[in-house]
């Protein structure tokens, strides 16, 4: 059946996904291909020294997306889109979403980006014995609670941006647990919520009197499979004021980035794992056993099935990478140079492969925001150099791919040298993939293991990921693994890089300044302080 009598029938799956500067929307049919898909892109807003976006600005987002899905539907097929099999929702994870009794958001969405939390989750972490990292939703909570914030006696839901988006479209207050795991640390035995630790919480904030009980508050949990509700006509108009959308659409469990990167590159069997880089960057290994300890570096979270997963998770990749770029690109405008963006891109990645071994001895540092992984508060991106360093483009570019990276070195070495956690595969997805051979080779070299990437979802498998859980939800009662291995990605064959020894010295020479660097980065987030000279 070809791709227009799919969608004619509604046996397309939807997803869409709001990632850091994008919301994608991709359509695919019975065999999990994309057929059609749709883009808006927007950027965060630090207001009051606080990373965010407004809601305004989700929903004129996700419509635009939306919209441009539509049309590449008109374009392609001749057809106006009224309806699919099945949707999903995806997006960023963790921060802090807070709504009263009638639906008012309370306070200003705060995202995963912000370093604000850091007596609340070094006290959550000793109360459980569990990692709970700054960006996490109750970690974000119970700092409220700490600074004595009148809304939070007014809190009657707290959601992450998919369960958001989620709840408007079709009224349910739900999370896939891959989400969940992000807002609170979850029980694989249970797939829900720790019963423990939700106790736990609860005492610690008895004194306040507030009128509910952590549970009351958090959104319910589901598996991949599950039904999560239906598209409410309110919801159909919401996604699409055009109004020709049809309610009535089932959904399944909305999903953080992180499940759906896992659901993308079939990473969700033990010993596999997949690392998402963009504007983060974070590393995913679903392990065989619980780590041995409690590291403040790694986050302990859940596949979409509910299975265990370490996480070390970066909140700076490529921010910097791109603002150099758009410098270089602002020069070349300059001199009528006329360059397409991606193709700019492409010459300033593959020209970072000729830089020599050492970086020609320069340093940059990619924190745009604060780094909890190094107890970094607040971002300032550096690039410092010797007075006899090499200066050379090749050089320049070498140093600031390898400075993306450069955390999640430290994290992964946790996982590989203290704790042995054998990983057979790594596959990459993610802006950093999108040009071929370059961002690849440099992660095998910085984890030292073969890093593989499906060409096909490189740069947006997010929101393939999540229409991949939709169409999952159609099938009944099914393994979610047997399901991507033998359904999905049977006939899908990544391109496999192995670590070129010659990239993992030059990493290791890079990691020693690097390391050394953070010092410097320290003293420029003391003493560079914003609005003043």
């Amino acid at each position: 059946m070809d791709a227009k009598q799919l969608i004619i029938e509604n046996k397309t799956a939807l997803g869409i996904e709001l990632g850091s500067t994008r919301i994608k929307a991709v359509l695919i049919d019975e065999n999990f291909s994309p057929v059609a898909s749709g883009g808006h892109n927007w950027e965060n807003r630090l207001e009051d020294g606080i990373w965010t976006y407004r809601l305004d600005d989700v929903w004129a987002g996700v419509q635009d997306c939306f919209r441009n899905l539509s049309e590449d539907v008109k374009k392609r097929y001749c057809l106006r889109l009224s309806s699919f099999g099945a949707i999903g929702i995806s997006a960023m994870m963790h921060g802090y979403l807070v709504f009263d009794k009638n639906g008012n958001q309370l306070v200003p969405f705060r995202t995963w980006r912000n370093t604000m939390t850091e007596k609340a989750a070094f006290s959550l972490t000793e109360e459980f014995q569990f990692n709970i990292p700054q960006r996490w939703n109750i970690a974000h909570l119970y700092q409220a609670v700490l600074n004595g914030e009148p809304h939070v006696k007014d809190i009657d839901f707290m959601t992450t941006l998919a369960g958001f988006v989620h709840w408007r479209l079709t009224g349910k207050k739900i999370l896939g647990i891959g989400d969940a795991s992000g807002v609170f640390p979850v029980d694989s035995g249970t797939n829900n919520y720790n019963a423990r630790m939700l106790n736990q919480f609860d005492k610690l904030v008895s004194s306040k009197n507030f009128n509910w009980q952590i549970t009351d508050i958090l959104p319910s949990v589901l598996s991949a499979g599950e039904n999560a509700g239906t598209l409410t006509p309110e919801g159909a108009k919401l996604l699409d004021p055009a109004g020709i959308l049809k309610a009535g659409i089932p959904f399944c469990p909305p999903e953080g980035d992180a499940g759906t990167g896992m659901v993308a590159t079939n990473s969700i069997a033990e010993r596999t794992g997949n690392v998402s880089a963009g504007t983060s960057v974070f590393a995913m290994i679903v392990t065989e056993k619980e780590l041995s300890r409690v590291y403040p570096e790694i986050d302990m979270v859940a596949t979409p099935a509910g299975k265990p997963v370490a996480m070390v998770h970066c909140n700076n990749c490529t921010t910097d990478f791109d603002a150099w770029v758009k410098l270089f690109a602002e020069a070349l405008d300059l001199t009528g140079a006329k360059i397409e963006k991606p193709a700019l891109y492409d010459a300033l990645y593959n020209k970072a492969l000729e830089g020599e071994e050492d970086c020609g001895g320069l340093f940059s540092c990619n924190y745009y925001s604060g780094e909890t992984l190094t107890n970094i508060e607040e971002g300032r991106p550096l690039f410092a150099r010797l007075p006899d360093s090499n200066f050379t483009l090749a050089n320049f570019m070498k140093t600031l791919l390898f400075s993306s990276l450069g955390t999640l070195k430290l994290g992964m070495d946790i996982l590989v040298e203290k704790e042995k956690v054998k990983i057979d595969t790594i596959l990459g997805h993610g802006g950093l993939f999108k040009t071929k051979g370059v961002g690849q080779r440099f992660m095998a070299a910085a984890l030292n293991t073969p890093v593989s990437v499906m060409e096909e979802s490189a740069a947006e498998g997010g929101a393939w990921g999540i229409a991949l859980l939709a169409a999952f939800m159609l099938q009944g009662k099914e393994n979610l693994e047997k399901f991507l291995a033998q359904k999905v990605f049977a006939a899908k064959t990544g391109v496999r890089v192995n670590p070129d020894q010659r990239d993992i010295q030059s990493f290791k020479i890079f990691m020693s300044r690097y390391v050394e660097g953070l010092k410097v980065e320290r003293a420029a987030v003391e003493n560079l302080k914003r609005g003043k000279s």
